[in-house]
């Protein structure tokens, strides 16, 4: 007996789309109406659209990593430089290459093109300045005068301005104003800094240059007579500073507000009249690791701001307060996706929009399905493993390498509200702590008590045990749970994952000692063993629908078993590689599974059969779940790469019984054109269709019929009709003639219909034909061959003549002679 849900459509086919990595840390830069985002992804770049996070182009690298790239504020130009100092300009949105070339005798540290999108500047490592044209990709100056690597450069000038400057630092503490009209060095600015120079920025009216470094300060600078009016402390090592544009957060026309991003890892807005900060204290993201600000992205029409962090991520700050209230945040590289689950409240459409990531690090991340805007939860010290979500979706587990478990809960605000905040969705409800290992799997009870709150949790660690935690209730603060309600020695190995039956009372363990345990949740007493796999056991899941499991293994096999007996009722192979997640979808008439070989897979369980195989992965596929409304199955791999497999079974159901009724109407169609002898619709009808039979004989029937004079085909019309076909028809047909020119017996058609083309169509026509080349290679030699074989019948036949002439002869002499 195999679990069968009535009624059910089985999914057989799937759309997909994908969140995919974007950002591996280095440049990044943004067109000014904040449609495109240019970022570096190890030797390529990929252009995203901001506003959906979606992936518009991959531009392929030359085989070195990129050290900087610019995106022009019109976006129609990107320059990409590598460390094989290539610098490329590609024009927008064809990401057509204008030119590649050597810019630098050492690789480009840093670019900026102007306001104008006309002029890029690039300083190098080799100490030189240089402006280019993007449009033209010519160089217009080459500036030399620094004695260290260029660390920052910014073009100053507007259209229709006399005035045009370049304002360069280096890591030999100067900085250096060019005039780009003069074509020399006007002035060096080498008062200010101690240590590397790492951001500048010109007012909007050219009158101040501001200049941060790793010493700490910003100094303000006065273009007129080049001189230091302020030098502002800012106790923290700049990767960048800037002008924020005249009027925003302040109503002193005086007064002028920058902003910097540093070692701290928080964007800070400061007053130069005053020299104080105006941001009040900020606290960094919680990570495990050191988090800075590497570069800010602003323009002067924008009302908001991104900061770029180190950790690859991209958070847009708006401008309508001085505390910089965050409203989105893009993780350019989620890494590795060890498991994930849907979370949040399910919508008016009875959907879930928010994903649960555990990365391969301590944080959690929660992702907007929506906006691929996140959040990320801390509290772990340690990678997490594992997480799981409750019913309702506002309470999310989760455990890992620390040894401990941790509840989370939603919150009133959720992630977005009206205030155009970000929140942080969950906030840390309990800890558990107990395990003497790893955990390796987490569950939460399925069912909720009357106050909405889960009665228990079960972890399963490397330390063999199963433990079972009561969740304590209505807790204002972050408790921790120390005492576990239960704890039992469960296996022989590391237990990989764990389930909870949908009426909460069993729970199931999968281990590496190739056994899956069924345990009562009420005493934590074993009821049942599941033994048949030949290597440990990934995953193992309930069926919300009947008394089934499913499970994955090593052994690169899917099971299905019945938890009355004990006893497994059905086994898919298919993977070539170990499953490592196994769940039930389509109302538990359907397995979806994932594994070591990259791939998804469909099963069929009433028949064992496997509907569909997704692949959209290149590394393992660690972590499957579906939506609430199982319509999606989401799957998540080490690459990095979260693909959605929307379920499209139905609409191409319908569409493929549309395209049936509309076959059978052009059938009808065809056998009528061919009763009323209209050859020239019958064939064409014929050739859309693409049905070579009914084609072939058409032809024969063409050349059968008594043919008109002039006529190659046997009537005039389909010649006519040859010589006038579409590119995309003649590529068709000569497909269709290089498999009939393979056979003797309709090898004589397919000359002539070969014979009306190369009398009806230029060579040119033909080259335009995709892979025309492997088609002519084809005919040619069948071709040869017959012409070999009709020479020699007709050589042949002159035997035949001259034996019935001297017969002629021979009947003569005798009749002669009589």
């Amino acid at each position: 007996m195999v679990p069968v849900a009535s009624s059910v459509t089985l999914k057989t086919a799937f759309v997909h789309s994908a969140i995919e990595p974007f950002f591996t840390g280095g440049s990044a830069s943004v067109s000014e109406d904040q449609t495109l985002l240019a970022t570096a992804y190890g030797e390529d770049v990929v252009i995203t659209d901001l506003s959906t996070g979606q992936r518009k182009h991959k531009i392929k690298g030359d085989g070195e990593q990129v050290t900087t790239l610019g995106l022009s504020p019109d976006g129609k130009y990107v320059v990409i430089c590598s460390r094989s100092l290539q610098m490329r300009i590609l024009q927008l949105p064809e990401c057509k290459l204008l030119r590649s070339f050597k810019a630098h005798d050492g690789p480009v540290i840093v670019v900026h093109i102007d306001s104008t999108s006309t002029l890029v500047a690039t300083g190098a490592a080799d100490g030189v300045v240089k402006v280019w044209d993007l449009a033209g990709a010519f160089n217009t100056h080459t500036f030399r005068g620094h004695t260290g690597v260029i660390s920052a450069v910014r073009i100053f000038g507007q259209k229709g301005s006399a005035r045009w400057q370049v304002a360069s630092g280096s890591d030999d503490t100067k900085i250096r104003i060019w005039d780009m009209v003069k074509r020399k060095c006007v002035a060096v600015l080498e008062e200010g800094h101690v240590s590397v120079v790492r951001g500048l920025d010109f007012s909007s009216d050219g009158s101040l240059l501001i200049s941060g470094g790793r010493d700490k300060v910003v100094n303000v600078w006065s273009m007129k007579n080049y001189g230091l009016v302020k030098t502002i402390l800012v106790f923290e090592a700049l990767e960048t500073a800037g002008f924020l544009s005249s009027g925003i957060l302040t109503s002193k026309i005086s007064d002028q507000l920058i902003y910097t991003g540093g070692e701290k890892g928080v964007v800070r807005l400061w007053s130069i009249e005053s020299g104080e900060e105006i941001t009040p204290e900020q606290a960094a993201v919680q990570t495990s690791e050191e988090v800075g600000v590497s570069d800010i992205i602003y323009y002067p029409s924008w009302n908001d701001l991104i900061a770029v962090l180190s950790d690859q991520t991209l958070v847009e700050h708006t401008l309508t307060s001085t505390d910089l209230p965050i409203v989105r945040r893009l993780a350019g590289n989620n890494g590795e996706i060890i498991d994930l689950a849907y979370a949040g409240p399910v919508d008016g459409e009875g959907v879930q929009k928010y994903l649960a990531l555990a990365t391969n690090s301590p944080e959690i991340r929660v992702i907007s399905t929506e906006s691929q805007s996140s959040v990320v939860l801390a509290a772990h010290t340690d990678i997490v493993i594992c997480v799981d979500v409750s019913i309702d979706g506002l309470w999310l587990a989760s455990a890992g390498k620390d040894n401990a478990a941790r509840i989370w809960r939603w919150t009133a605000t959720g992630m977005e509200d009206t205030d155009g905040r970000e929140h942080n969705g969950f906030q840390l409800y309990a800890t558990f702590k107990g395990h003497l290992g790893s955990i390796g799997g987490v569950a939460i009870a399925r069912l909720l008590t009357q106050a909405v709150y889960p009665k228990f949790l079960i972890t399963g660690s490397q330390d063999f045990t199963v433990k079972k935690w009561a969740v304590p209730l209505a807790a204002d603060e972050p408790v921790e749970v120390a005492k576990p309600v239960f704890t039992r020695k469960a296996h022989e190995k590391d237990i990989n994952s764990v389930d909870i039956a949908p009426n909460d009372e069993f729970f199931a363990t999968a281990s590496q000692d190739r056994t899956v345990k069924i345990w009562s949740v009420e005493d934590g007493e074993t009821v049942g063993i599941l033994r048949g796999h030949k290597r440990g056991v990934w995953s193992v899941k309930f069926s919300a629908y009947d008394k089934f499991v499913v499970t994955g293994s090593g052994d690169k096999t899917v099971k299905v078993w019945n938890i009355r007996d004990y006893t497994c009722v059905k086994t898919f192979e298919g993977h070539t590689n170990s499953v490592l997640k196994a769940l039930f979808i389509s109302r538990g008439a359907q397995i979806a599974s994932a594994g070591g070989d990259g791939l998804v897979k469909v099963w069929d369980v009433k028949s064992g059969e496997c509907n569909a195989t997704l692949d959209n992965h290149e590394d393992k596929v660690w972590s499957l779940a579906h939506r609430s409304d199982d319509k999606v199955v989401v799957s998540g791999g080490g690459d990095s790469v979260i693909t959605f497999w929307e379920d499209v079974t139905e609409e191409e159901l319908v569409r493929q019984a549309e395209a049936d009724a509309e076959l059978v109407e052009k059938e009808q169609e065809l056998s009528n054109y061919v009763f009323r002898k209209e050859w020239k619709n019958a064939i064409l009808l014929a050739l859309s269709l693409d049905h070579p039979s009914r084609l072939l004989n058409l032809f024969r029937i063409v050349i059968a019929e008594k043919a008109e004079k002039g006529s190659i085909m046997g009537l005039k019309e389909v010649d006519a009709v040859l010589s006038s076909l579409a590119p995309a028809q003649l590529q068709l047909l000569l497909r269709r003639i290089r498999d009939w020119n393979t056979n003797a017996r309709t090898a004589t058609v397919a000359q002539r219909i070969l014979n009306v083309l190369l009398l009806s169509f230029p060579p040119e026509k033909f080259l335009e034909v995709e892979d025309i080349k492997r088609t002519l290679d084809a005919l040619v030699p069948y071709s040869e061959r017959h012409y070999t074989r009709a020479s020699e019948l007709l050589e042949e036949s002159y035997i035949v003549d001259y034996t019935l002439r001297q017969m002629d002869e021979v009947l003569m002499t005798k009749i002669d002679e009589m």
